[in-house]
């Protein structure tokens, strides 16, 4: 059987900054396994509950726009736009303490070891 040999350029071997990139890569994929499955379910979590508030938000905005196009008077669609500012303001406030919390679990949920290399 054949010896298994392996080519490395000459570029690749001398370039301080390719051989940067290649240990910045090898850590990065190292630390991202040691985060183990809890954290990713609360990472999961977080992205889970961004989508849904986004998809809120548009249905939000749609109807919105309905009323507007509905409106008989300017008075009307100020009010509506008034509505809907307040509105926005209290679910982004509400989701920003969501969100806090969420992430207050990643965190909690990330593994004690030491994450990156020396």
């Amino acid at each position: 059987m054949a010896a298994k040999t392996t080519t490395t350029s000459k570029s690749a071997t001398n370039n301080p900054a390719l051989a940067a990139i290649r240990d910045m890569q090898g850590a990065g994929f190292a630390s991202a396994s040691t985060m183990g499955t809890a954290w990713l379910e609360a990472m999961s979590d977080l992205g889970s509950e961004v989508l849904s508030f986004v998809a809120e938000r548009v249905k939000e905005d749609l109807k919105t726009q309905h009323q507007i196009m509905h409106a008989k008077s300017l008075t009307e669609v100020q009010h509506i736009q008034a509505e809907f500012v307040q509105k926005a303001v209290d679910q982004y406030s509400a989701e920003t303490g969501k969100l806090v919390e969420l992430g207050k679990v990643v965190v909690a949920k990330m593994p004690a070891a030491k994450i990156m290399p020396d």
